[in-house]
């Protein structure tokens, strides 16, 4: 298992924060050109911290919508930030499960297609592409259909253990990796409380990370530390509360 750290576009924040931890998950692509990314300084902190590279494609980029051409540019533009991302050696990238209207059942094989189609291009560029559940949201997809869409397009799953508890409690939790856990390749940790996504360090907040540690006792994928703050301490108390919990 690799346990590291997201610091959404920030260089800086990476250089702050990234020390000790196995990996950082770098948001890109959202309004900003990831050419201008600074890559010399990005691969040169990757490599003083000995540490791997995720990524996280546009937050409010939808997956589909009900007009081909807008896919059809959608799909494009992911495929072109995944090929960036790709040539810096990236190993994941993150994608919201997002449509534009959600409930909508006849855009899910449409979704589906989409969903495929954006992973061949990460695989194609050497990028593992993972799903992300955020059912809370507007425009997220509910945690039982992200599910049955990644499972149907053999896609892997980024599992956000705060946006399920923020969906559907601890309950969701359970339920979700009870019958997906084995889709599960990339995890996003925090802690949560029903007031709001919070993305508090654990033990701040509700969630039981026992049923996590109890669905995924074979884990060995990545995880990304998601707490909303730069204070190194408790970023690195997250990090040892996950570990304990998943390596036991």
């Amino acid at each position: 298992m690799e346990l590291g750290l997201t610091v959404g576009d920030s260089l800086e924040r990476a250089d702050r924060t990234i020390d000790g931890f196995d990996l950082l998950e770098l948001s890109i692509g959202e309004g900003a050109d990831p050419n201008a990314i600074d890559t010399d300084r990005l691969e040169g902190l990757l490599e003083r911290e000995d540490a791997d590279l995720c990524v996280h494609l546009p937050f409010k980029q939808v997956v589909v919508t009900p007009v081909d051409g807008i896919n059809d540019a959608i799909l494009g533009y992911q495929r072109e930030l995944l090929e960036w991302a790709g040539s810096v050696g990236a190993e994941k990238a993150v994608l919201h499960g997002t449509a534009r209207n959600p409930h909508d059942t006849d855009l899910r094989p449409v979704f589906a297609e989409q969903l495929a189609a954006i992973a061949d291009a990460g695989a194609d560029a050497g990028v593992e592409l993972v799903v992300e559940n955020v059912g809370h949201q507007k425009r997220g997809l509910p945690l039982s259909v992200l599910g049955d869409l990644a499972r149907e397009t053999d896609t892997a799953v980024c599992f956000d253990v705060g946006h399920a508890y923020m969906e559907d409690g601890n309950d969701g939790v359970k339920r979700f990796l009870s019958g997906y856990g084995d889709l599960v390749s990339h995890l996003h940790v925090h802690d949560a409380r029903s007031r709001g996504d919070t993305h508090l360090p654990l033990g701040a907040g509700e969630i039981d990370y026992g049923i996590v540690a109890d669905r995924l006792t074979e884990f060995d994928g990545t995880v990304a530390v998601e707490v909303f703050t730069d204070d190194v301490p408790l970023l690195c108390d997250t990090a040892e509360r996950v570990r304990g919990h998943l390596e036991g």
